[in-house]
């Protein structure tokens, strides 16, 4: 027989070499080689792998079954389906083990098993927390971090559901928290959740530019990754990826002292402290995710003391901003010159829609000239560079908000084709 070969390939981009080496040519990753070893032939040829056509396949044999939220099964796309791995992750403090508990509580208490494999808290630390939100002590937790012992307890206890906060902690190959560590890990648990038919929930560290950390081959063998965001006093679940339903698709949460708390209403959540009356500010019916969320739009400008005046957009695309003020410079002859503006979007979202340009447009006008837009009215469109109010993508979704929302006026594309008529329109 011949000599067993080894070669080695990147953890990160699949980049092979002859030997290891220290950085990866193909991705720039720092010691993410991984010896791999064959038999260098001689060993008998496998049998073919049998088909199987898709119309036998039953779809039904993997219902889905509820997380007891509903903003979370919105983002899942209508709750966990069996044998289906997650990834979820954010900053640390921001939730993410709070949520997962509550989820965690809710799923028990419909009489399904729950696994709560706790590797960055004590047992003692993770039942604190457990009874500030109310958590069933029915819970079930594992302390072991061996992934060995990991995948043996869950073969002896068979749970529907199994939480591991966080894989980075999982001792696998090499020191927890490494690449190989990571990928062995997360490969491991996602064959078991295959082949038991239980829920494989993982959460992950996320890197300073936001990405989940370790290597990206395991955000390609789970089926979903989802990540918890801060906004303000709100927190945003939104799927990244998801084999099982849409990507995009955001859920709101309160953060209070019992726990995140689902805001079944964003728009009103978001509205609730907004000024009436008041120059400057307009309600833009933004598309977040995949769905529609009216927000305030507030706008502030003052003269500046620099020759170059001061442009500043918090939540919004700054570019976009850009083309807006310039369009309302050039098309209704607003002087903006001598002035600093500043556009912000209230709550502390982060949106890159072209369809609340129409809003930036109306509340910087009616900032600069000092006139307040009409408290119901809201606003809707993509500003061209002539002028023009252009639709924009789910626009009857938009209306049906805004009316929902309890505005009588929604200004928008078609009926008021220019930025013009829709200022005069507003500011009447």
């Amino acid at each position: 027989m011949a000599k067993p070969k080894s070669q080695y390939r990147c953890v990160e981009c699949g980049y092979r070499a002859p030997k290891s080496l220290g950085r990866c040519p193909g991705c720039g990753a720092w010691g993410s080689f991984l010896e791999e070893r064959s038999d260098g032939g001689g060993s008998e040829a496998a049998p073919p792998a049998g088909v199987l056509p898709l119309a036998e396949v039953d779809a039904e044999a993997l219902p889905r079954y509820s997380s007891g939220s509903e903003e979370v099964d919105r983002v899942l796309g209508g709750g966990f389906v069996p044998g289906a791995a997650l990834l979820i992750g954010g900053e640390p403090g921001v939730g993410k083990s709070t949520l997962l508990l509550q989820v965690a509580d809710r799923v028990l208490k419909s009489g399904k098993r729950v696994v709560y494999v706790a590797g960055e808290e004590s047992p003692q630390q993770v039942k604190l927390r457990a009874e500030r939100l109310g958590v069933s002590p029915r819970l079930e937790l594992m302390r072991d971090t061996r992934l060995d012992a990991v995948l043996a307890g869950l073969d002896a206890h068979a749970p529907d559901l199994v939480v591991v906060d966080s894989i980075q902690t999982l001792e696998s190959e090499g020191v927890p928290g490494s690449l190989v560590a990571v990928r062995n890990a997360t490969q491991a648990l996602v064959r078991w959740a295959k082949a038991s038919g239980g829920t494989l929930v993982l959460v992950g560290h996320v890197t300073k530019e936001g990405t989940v950390a370790g290597p990206k081959v395991i955000e390609h063998v789970v089926d979903a990754t989802l990540y918890l965001e801060t906004a303000g006093v709100f927190r945003v679940l939104r799927s990244a990826k998801n084999r099982f339903g849409p990507v995009g698709e955001v859920g709101v949460f309160r953060m209070e002292h019992a726990g995140l708390v689902e805001v079944a209403n964003p728009s009103e959540a978001f509205l609730a402290e907004r000024p009436l009356g008041v120059p400057g500010s307009t309600v833009g019916l933004a598309l977040y995710g995949e769905r529609v969320i009216a927000l305030e739009v507030q706008a502030l400008a003052a003269k500046s003391p620099y020759a170059a005046p001061k442009r500043v957009a918090q939540g919004l695309d700054p570019r976009r901003v850009d083309v807006v003020l310039a369009v309302l410079e050039r098309r209704l002859g607003l002087k903006l010159g001598h002035l600093d503006v500043y556009v912000n979007l209230a709550g502390g979202l982060r949106v890159s829609d072209p369809g609340l340009d129409l809003a930036v447009a109306l509340a910087v006008y009616s900032a600069v000239m000092g006139r307040p837009v009409h408290p119901q009215t809201a606003a809707v469109g993509e500003v061209g560079l002539a002028g023009e109010v252009r639709s924009v993508t789910l626009l009857e979704a938009r209306l049906r908000e805004g009316r929902r929302a309890g505005f009588e006026r929604v200004l928008g594309p078609g009926a008021l084709p220019t930025v013009e008529q829709a200022v005069r329109e507003a500011l009447a």
